[in-house]
């Protein structure tokens, strides 16, 4: 008899949806069957006013296909807001993103120095508005992330009553570190509980695996996979799902971000399978960012089971082509029905 599990209200708790054709193509693939999802701010130009956060928001709800989805709006932290407009805008988003400049995709308008924004700290902090953080430097690739631990160090501390979400953790490090201060949590994206950085070049340069941050040691792996199937109650699943066209992956100067939003849930279903771990599923994809963030999601049950799914090659529409993880493969699992 084949095994399933109904997921409560399933939420991605870090997605690009970016805009445009591309919005119009992925954001149906993730409403059908997430309640929410935690939308990135960093498009060109960034979402960093009130008006531009909703005019976002409106074009994300007239695409999500008839599909019932809570699209969390998030501003791109800039050093010089003003109380009057976070108190404008609270409302309005779940929290604020901090991209240090040039550190991915859209984040040349990033803060170039931690000490130099903390104005802005306090206020949130004192608003009750979330920090998300991707946690990089500019050293060494492999390192970025381990050296930014220092900055949450400094964070935390100072920021007692400042929640801040280490945002796709990678490393062993950062899982240490969730354990480290009460007002530090994560994210986790299904990539990094899977490969290592011998996926993405250790025989052929996979461009579909390549991100940022960059996959890291199995011993990195093997610490994110055992927080996430232990549901530990700081960590969350946030898929970064990153899609970009075809010509932007396969080519020189290959854009970083894999594609994995409209398979995520059935490969969470099987990972967790593998390691006899569904019961924790519910906790790890939903509970956890319900009670760190406050969110209450509209009811939608996804039912999956251990029945074989057949990944596209590509997902086309509105003049875009992009490929997912796994493409062409066939997963051992599937979502079976989605009831709202």
């Amino acid at each position: 008899m084949p095994k399933e599990i109904t997921l409560r209200s399933p939420l991605d708790m870090h997605l690009h949806l970016r805009d445009g054709d591309m919005m119009k193509l992925v954001t149906p693939l993730t409403a059908e069957t997430f309640s929410g999802a935690v939308i990135m701010p960093n498009l060109v130009p960034p979402v960093d006013s009130l008006e531009l956060l909703l005019g976002y928001k409106e074009r994300i709800m007239a695409n999500l296909g008839g599909n019932q989805f809570d699209p969390y709006m998030m501003f791109f932290f800039r050093g010089d807001y003003t109380e009057a407009q976070l108190a404008a805008a609270k409302e309005h988003m779940l929290g604020i993103k901090l991209y240090p400049a040039g550190a991915t995709t859209n984040s040349e308008a990033g803060v170039k120095a931690i000490d130099a924004v903390e104005p802005v700290f306090k206020m949130m902090e004192e608003m009750g508005i979330p920090l998300m953080v991707h946690g990089e430097t500019h050293g060494f690739v492999m390192d970025r992330e381990k050296e930014f631990l220092e900055s949450y160090d400094y964070l935390a501390k100072k920021f007692p009553k400042l929640n801040i979400t280490m945002e796709h953790i990678t490393t062993a490090d950062a899982v240490a570190m969730l354990d480290k201060h009460e007002n530090l949590r994560a994210t986790v994206t299904l990539q990094h509980l899977i490969i290592t950085l011998d996926d993405v070049a250790g025989g052929m340069l996979d461009p579909h695996l390549f991100c940022k941050p960059i996959a890291k040691r199995p011993e990195d792996r093997e610490a994110l996979l055992q927080a996430a199937l232990s549901a530990h109650p700081k960590l969350m699943f946030g898929s970064d799902s990153a899609p970009h066209p075809l010509e932007k992956k396969e080519c020189c100067g290959c854009a970083a971000g894999v594609f994995t939003a409209p398979l995520a849930i059935a490969r969470l279903a099987q990972l967790f399978d593998k390691h006899d771990k569904l019961d924790n599923l519910q906790a790890f994809i939903s509970d956890n960012a319900q009670r760190l963030y406050g969110v209450q999601p509209a009811e939608k049950l996804v039912t999956v089971t251990n029945s074989p799914f057949e990944v596209p090659a590509a997902y086309q529409g509105h003049n875009q082509n992009v490929v997912p993880m796994h493409a062409g493969d066939t997963l051992e699992w599937s979502v079976n029905s989605v009831k709202v």
